[in-house]
């Protein structure tokens, strides 16, 4: 059985990032392993922020949108789908400024529909994307990732829970600045030792 992943890189750099390398490894691991399909999303390649057309279109009734509200809900239908489909999700995860790059809280805020990745219930929110595997690998200069400056990994965490995923692990290159060889070694190995089924 083909194994879905969807790859999400969120690193600004092509080259030379810690983050992408790591996500290489991991999609790598998955294919040498066997049967694997898997899906890139670039967030190089800027997403567009949501704006008021967009929002309107979102909170139309599905049957009761127009042409036009169907066209600003394509790309959202296609990141929604490409998450819909995955069995595992692999994320690059560089901090900026000690949070999450912009371009990966765009995509959030594109796949965090009502009805669609979650619903609302008498208990409260409820993800609707259950069932599914997430691998974060992380990369920081100087932030070390749990600590109290740290507000990308909590928040990734909490907003992959919100739509459903809760099975997440992290696999950290952090403080690269302080010794960049040492730390992605050892980001190296925890990739390595990765148990590939869920």
């Amino acid at each position: 059985m083909t194994h879905n992943i969807l790859r999400i890189d969120a690193s600004a750099r092509r080259t030379d990032s810690v983050s992408r390398a790591l996500t290489d490894r991991l999609t790598d691991r998955f294919i040498a392993a066997g049967d694997a399909n898997v899906v890139t999303r670039d967030l190089a390649n800027a997403l567009p922020q949501i704006d008021e057309a967009w929002i309107g279109a979102n909170f139309t009734p599905r049957d009761d949108r127009t042409d036009a509200q169907r066209d600003a809900l394509a790309l959202s239908d296609t990141l929604v789908a490409e998450l819909q489909d995955a069995d595992t999700i692999v994320i690059g995860l560089p901090i900026y400024n000690f949070g999450v790059p912009a371009s990966l809280k765009a995509w959030v805020d594109l796949v965090a529909r009502a009805g669609l990745t979650f619903e609302y219930t008498a208990e409260g929110p409820r993800g609707l994307l259950s069932g599914k595997r997430v691998i974060v690998a992380v990369a920081s200069g100087g932030t070390e990732v749990g600590s109290n400056i740290d507000f990308a990994t909590g928040y990734v965490t909490h907003v992959l829970g919100f739509i459903g995923l809760d099975d997440v692990s992290f696999v950290s290159a952090d403080r690269l600045a302080i010794d960049a060889e040492a730390t992605v070694k050892a980001a190296q190995e925890a990739v390595d030792k990765l148990p590939l089924a869920a």
